[in-house]
């Protein structure tokens, strides 16, 4: 009976460490991976962004156009963050052999001027939305100058406001349009319905 005894602790121990052996090489070699796959390719959240993001300095690596601009922040398995300007719709410079819209060039060299490879500071709306339908990051970005390039390129005539997304100064934004129009800066010049983005020919029918 000892002997059996004896044997069968034996074997028991043997099988709980192969058990503890195998759940441990699951965990690091299958698991794990899993996990910090899904983690990594998950979008992040809204309290995510604001603790990344809001109030934080960056550098604009690059201006796509008007109203989007990449800045020196890896963001979900990308090596840059791409900003939406919150608030604002440029002139689309065209994708996949479009022809760009009334005034894209012009707001994408201006916006391009005014912060390409500076440091500027990002913004976020107490709204709590933080991305675009796009996954792109929806921020106001202020100039080494002190000054809003959302806000200046609204007021200079490089871009219409747009009221597609819940934002805290819609209204000032929309004051800035309207004085930018009567003074016919930038694309209120020579503007023609036909030449204003969809959404806003759609407002316009309405």
């Amino acid at each position: 009976m000892r002997v059996l005894s004896r044997r069968f602790r034996t074997v028991f121990m043997v099988t709980g460490l192969l058990g503890v052996t195998l759940v441990i090489w699951l965990d690091r070699a299958v698991m794990a991976p899993r996990w910090r796959q899904m983690s990594e390719g998950s979008e992040p959240t809204a309290a995510q962004d604001v603790t990344r993001y809001h109030g934080k300095a960056f550098i604009v690596l690059r201006v796509v156009d008007g109203d989007t601009l990449h800045i020196d922040a890896p963001d979900n398995g990308t090596s840059v963050t791409k900003v939406r300007l919150l608030g604002i719709d440029a002139p689309e410079l065209g994708r996949m052999g479009e022809s760009p819209t009334h005034f894209a060039r012009e707001a994408t060299d201006d916006a391009r001027q005014r912060a390409e490879g500076l440091e500027v500071t990002v913004y976020l709306d107490e709204t709590g939305c933080t991305r675009g339908k796009y996954g792109r990051l929806l921020a106001y970005v202020e100039l080494p100058d002190g000054q809003f390039l959302n806000e200046l390129l609204v007021s200079e005539g490089y871009a219409y406001a747009d009221p597609r997304f819940p934002h805290s100064y819609l209204h000032r934004y929309q004051q800035l349009e309207g004085s930018a129009r009567a003074l016919k800066k930038g694309l209120w010049a020579e503007v023609t319905p036909e030449d204003m983005p969809s959404w806003r020919q759609l407002s316009r029918d309405r």
